[in-house]
């Protein structure tokens, strides 16, 4: 037979599409063609393949070989494509059965020598092999990354003599190993290790309970970034879903580097020269950002107006719609990006400005300026913005008590509190709808007396408005209260302190 048919997958997003790798085999003189949208990095696979099949010991047939990626519309990237490429060349030349390839699917990289290596996105091709029913065969290098699925069916190889053995002969494949078992406690940072800041710890907990977005605006110092960095601490570990979300994003990306913490929100602080690229995504193929890299987590972006204000103003629809859309030419693709924005800033360039214990040395001109970086649709997509007060001498001085594992005990509250968010509307609080909102958040008189009063001093615009109910319901929620009442609209809007610009 000089006509075969294999299979593998391609990643389009956070999803890996079937593709047919159909080869034929026809007189004339020998060459080596491959068609189907391939992009430079498979159209290289023709000289893997030769190599590894000669040096696997196989013959590399003499003649006329075309390889069709299809359906030929949709790009082909990556070097995954070298083994169902090979297997189907020895199944089209005789040399393994070409029955036994309707129920499998093959990737991975060939080397010249006929071993196998890892490829990236491997974790969305193992959930798409397993809903489509199909045995996947991968390399032995991408076996523990693709232990994280915890499918059956999903067997790994050292060759491509080994692949072929199980082909002719049923000589068994290894099986994945056993999944590690998730570690959410981070010894090194506890909630515990924080002096002081009251009222911006308690914001914080607000903030892990509704899955709300926050900004620390405060002199250097004041405990931002100590807070930041242990606020993940606090969430909960992601279901079994979300997490092979992230696993499947991060495995886009090509890295995975702790397979004990898959279940862990993840945590990324992109340094402020981070491009508009780095942060949404993008590049050829299209990969995911550090917003997305952030889906279910947290994004904490340290000294907000430095940052590029083209890069600051890409955060705005995704802080809404909760994914982004890259679109290019040849390809559009959509990435999660459910996450977190946890800010921290100075007031003024120097960052001493409204800090009684030090003098600024910035113009009024110059902080106008500084502030101006942020526009004012971002921060309405904001639900909290705190001012962060210096650490008084007595606070510093004075030893911290606190016992370790504050952290595992707002854990335990805060999943509690999300789990009766979950339950009522299906969502954290952040999440509601304008419609949800107006009806989980619904107000007696004085509340909407009170309300009238701020919104008309505070000039809030419609998204603040809905933000400031979320915020109240998520503080009703802690305090157990079953409509939002006054106390909790209060202290929702002692938690929305709008940026002081000097006059």
């Amino acid at each position: 037979m000089s006509l075969a048919f294999s299979k593998t997958r391609s990643a389009l997003g956070i999803h890996a599409q079937s593709v047919s790798v159909e080869v034929h085999l026809s007189n004339g003189l020998p060459s080596f063609t491959i068609v189907g949208l391939a992009e430079t990095a498979v159209k290289e696979s023709k000289d893997r393949v030769r190599s590894a099949i000669i040096n696997s010991q196989f013959e590399f047939p003499c003649r006329r070989i075309t390889v069709n990626l299809a359906p030929a519309n949709l790009p082909k990237s990556g070097s995954g494509f070298d083994l169902p490429i090979a297997i189907g060349i020895l199944a089209a030349s005789g040399q393994v059965p070409a029955e036994k390839l309707a129920a499998h699917e093959f990737i991975g990289e060939l080397a010249l020598g006929g071993d196998l290596r890892g490829v990236s996105a491997i974790i969305p091709v193992v959930l798409a092999a397993h809903r489509d029913g199909q045995l996947l065969i991968i390399a032995t290098a991408n076996a523990e990354e693709a232990a994280i699925t915890g499918q059956d069916g999903v067997y790994s190889a050292n060759n491509l003599r080994d692949v072929c053995s199980y082909l002719c002969q049923g000589t068994p494949l290894q099986v994945l190993p056993s999944r590690a078992e998730t570690n959410q406690l981070n010894n090194q940072h506890d909630w515990s290790d924080i002096k002081g800041q009251h009222h911006a710890k308690q914001a914080m907990i607000i903030a892990a309970t509704g899955g709300h977005s926050i900004m620390l605006s405060g002199p250097p110092g004041s405990g931002k970034t100590m807070m930041a960095k242990r606020f993940s601490t606090l969430l909960p570990e992601l279901s079994e879903t979300e997490a092979l979300e992230c696993a499947a994003i991060n495995s886009i990306h090509g890295r995975f580097p702790n397979y004990k913490e898959w279940r862990c929100p993840p945590f990324r602080a992109p340094h402020h020269t981070a491009s508009p690229v780095a942060l949404v995504g993008g590049g050829n193929p299209p990969k995911p950002g550090e917003i997305s890299l952030a889906h279910h987590g947290v994004l904490f972006l340290d000294e907000l107006p430095e940052f590029s204000k083209n890069v600051l103003e890409t955060l705005r629809e995704p802080l809404e719609s909760g994914n982004i859309c890259i679109s290019r030419a040849a390809i559009q693709i959509e990435y999660p990006a459910q996450f977190q924005l946890i800010a921290a800033m100075n007031p003024c360039p120097c960052g001493q400005w409204g800090n009684p214990q030090a003098n600024c040395l910035c113009t009024p001109e110059r902080i106008n300026r500084y502030i101006a970086k942020l526009s004012a649709p971002l921060l309405d997509r904001i639900d909290m913005q705190i001012h962060v007060q210096a650490l008084s001498e007595e606070e510093l001085v004075t030893p911290n008590t606190s016992e370790q594992g504050e952290s595992r005990k707002i854990r335990a509250v805060v999943k509690k509190n999300r789990e009766i968010q979950i339950r009522r509307q299906g969502s954290v609080n952040a999440k509601l709808s304008a419609k949800d909102c107006e009806t989980l958040c619904a107000l007696g008189e004085t509340e909407q007396q009170f309300l009238r009063q701020a919104l008309n001093k505070l000039k809030l615009s419609a998204r603040a408005y809905h933000r400031l109910l979320k915020v109240a319901r998520t503080i009703a929620d802690i305090a157990g209260q079953g409509k939002v009442e006054l106390s909790a609209l209060q202290q929702a809007l002692s938690y929305k302190q709008t940026l002081q610009i000097p006059k």
